[in-house]
């Protein structure tokens, strides 16, 4: 998985990485919260919220990533998810979607007023 460095204004220029075991309750979170969030964007990315997306393994080890809804009815991003070759598909605010076993892909959260954005990319072990 990876985020963005505060340096950035535009395109992606640092990455962080994240790895975790596919045991049933392990989660992972991104936003600008760096206290609960372990991929981090900088504190001025207000398109981000403090805690945006959460990856959550379940009781079989299938992992599934949430774009938490905030405190704001309409929300200042949008955020679309690739599997392999794919073209990404729209996540609904508030939405769930499976991570397939065996996949990789990515999740990229856009901000609507300029042009930057966060890609997350994942690997689900088979």
């Amino acid at each position: 998985m990876a985020s963005v460095s505060e340096a950035d204004t535009g395109a992606t220029a640092g990455m962080l990485m994240a790895d975790a075991p596919s045991e049933p309750g392990t989660m992972l979170r991104v936003g600008r919260d760096r206290g609960v969030c372990r991929l981090v964007t900088p504190d001025d990315w207000l398109f981000v919220s403090r805690v945006h997306l959460e990856f959550l393994c379940g009781p079989d080890g299938s992992w599934q990533v949430t774009w938490l809804r905030g405190s704001a009815a309409d929300p200042s991003s949008q955020v679309s998810m690739s599997i392999g070759n794919q073209a990404p598909q729209p996540l609904a605010y508030g939405g769930t979607a499976p991570l397939p076993r065996g996949g990789s892909g990515e999740i990229i959260v856009r901000d609507r007023t300029a042009p930057r954005s966060v890609n997350v990319g994942f690997y689900h072990e088979g």
